[in-house]
């Protein structure tokens, strides 16, 4: 199985634009909570809508995680409530066969198709979300211990690597430095 990557700022502009509908709510959701994609399938809406907070027990590691809810996220769930594209009372990716939630090949399919037509290259896949939430953590200037905590990682070096933060990267932090 291939390794895949987090999207850069570019290329998420270019990746949200590429969806719509419940498969951009699918993004937004992914990339604003860190949440593995199976523990974002299988969420509803009322988990969502109106709420300030999530309470999700991890299907990897079984540990309780509390996400705040973004002003974007909440905005998207009320969006796609209003045009009627998902149900308050079901699942918040509803599959297009009856009132099951999207599986996750459905997912990675969606995914990789919106890759496809923003032009961007590498490895995507559901976990492109939650590496991507992580790098934009790094990005906003969010301490890695935290990062890690919040992804469940055992070492800043492995939380790194998750996300595309490389030897050569750090190197050239050093080098652009001036005092």
């Amino acid at each position: 199985m291939n390794e895949v990557k987090a999207l850069t700022p570019e290329e998420r502009g270019r990746f949200k634009k590429a969806l719509h509908g419940r498969n951009k709510l699918l993004y937004i959701a992914g990339a604003s909570t860190g949440l593995r994609v199976s523990d974002l399938l299988a969420l509803n809406t009322a988990d969502i809508a109106g709420q300030q907070a999530l309470t999700v027990r991890e299907s990897k590691r079984g540990a309780r995680r509390t996400i705040t809810i973004s002003k974007t996220l909440q905005a998207a769930v009320q969006a796609e409530l209003k045009a009627g594209t998902i149900d308050a009372a079901g699942p918040l990716f509803p599959s297009r066969k009856g009132g099951r939630p999207l599986s996750r090949a459905q997912a990675y399919r969606i995914l990789n198709d919106a890759a496809k037509r923003a032009g961007i290259d590498g490895a995507i896949g559901g976990h492109t979300l939650r590496k991507t939430f992580g790098l934009a953590l790094y990005e906003q200037g969010v301490d890695i211990t935290r990062i890690m905590a919040i992804l469940g990682q055992k070492a800043p070096a492995v939380t790194l690597r998750y996300i595309g933060i490389t030897a050569q990267e750090i190197a050239e932090s050093y080098e652009a430095i001036e005092i």
